[in-house]
């Protein structure tokens, strides 16, 4: 799988050691840690301009590298089913470049976290979310140093695709007077579903019609992404099929036992109502 590293990307920022990617790794699970420890006892920070800022920053970035993979690619003339690292010259050089800000995007997103963390959203940091990133970061360190373009492409052209969208619906659920508005949340999910059964299949077709990509890299990641449809499939199924619909939530049975002008199921209602505000 790992050869010599590819000379054409010696000398770009925080590739020529593993050590900034491990330590930033490091960095970010211990910030998950330790930021949680220290928001235990204190209110969440709300961060709307924050989110707001952030998410636009990410949606433009996810966009520049959707529009520049797709004009590289097509200069280079890329062949879709298999493309392999130096046919295709400048073009070539130019995705790497793309797919280092592909790579550098993977860091600026630990911040997803770190506001779940400072919101005090600690359902939303699930094992996937944190595999996901930690893992995505780190492979993308090994991606840029020894396949930094061919075949590669695919996978971070449709992911850019998808987070044009997802970063675009993150925004816009901040704002409150737009959430009436985002009734696209579960098909959004379905095409990050089908974004890596579709990359899956890609990295496939190298290997039964070879081009000179690097066989074991093909397995790798065909195989990393088999953890993602697992993971998300299994997200998919606890977020939108197993809770329970409001029409599955039934009004209390209507009594005749009458106190002081009321049924006693209104006392029950509000008397949960009550405690619930006090636990509040």
């Amino acid at each position: 799988m790992f050869f010599f590293s590819d000379t054409r990307v010696r000398g770009w920022f925080l590739l020529d050691s593993y050590l900034p990617t491990f330590f930033l790794t490091g960095a970010y699970l211990l910030c998950i840690w330790l930021g949680n420890k220290f928001m235990k006892d204190k209110p969440p920070f709300s961060l709307r301009a924050h989110l707001i800022l952030y998410n636009l920053g990410i949606t433009l970035l996810s966009l520049y590298m959707l529009i520049e993979l797709i004009l590289a690619t097509w200069e280079g003339g890329y062949n879709l089913q298999c493309q392999n690292l130096h046919s295709a010259g400048e073009a070539d050089v130019r995705v790497a470049k793309v797919l280092w800000w592909y790579y550098f995007s993977k860091v600026i997103e630990f911040m997803d976290t770190i506001f779940f963390v400072l919101r005090k959203k600690s359902s939303q940091i699930t094992f996937l979310h944190v595999y996901h990133h930690a893992s995505m970061f780190n492979i993308w360190w090994c991606v840029l140093n020894w396949i930094p373009c061919g075949q590669s492409f695919f996978g971070p052209t449709l992911n850019s695709f998808i987070h044009v969208l997802m970063y675009s619906y993150y925004g816009l659920s901040v704002i409150p007077s737009m959430r009436k508005y985002l009734w696209w949340k579960k098909y959004l999910t379905q095409a990050q579903l089908i974004q890596f059964l579709l990359t899956i299949v890609h990295t496939l077709s190298a290997a039964v019609k070879p081009c000179g990509f690097p066989f074991g890299c093909l397995m790798f990641q065909s195989s990393y992404m088999a953890t993602l449809v697992i993971l998300f499939i299994n997200f998919y199924i606890k977020t939108y099929r197993k809770a329970p619909s409001r029409m599955a939530i039934k009004e209390p049975p209507v009594t005749t036992e009458i106190k002081n002008g009321f049924h006693k199921d209104y006392f029950a209602a509000a008397n949960g109502f009550l405690n619930d505000k006090k636990a509040q």
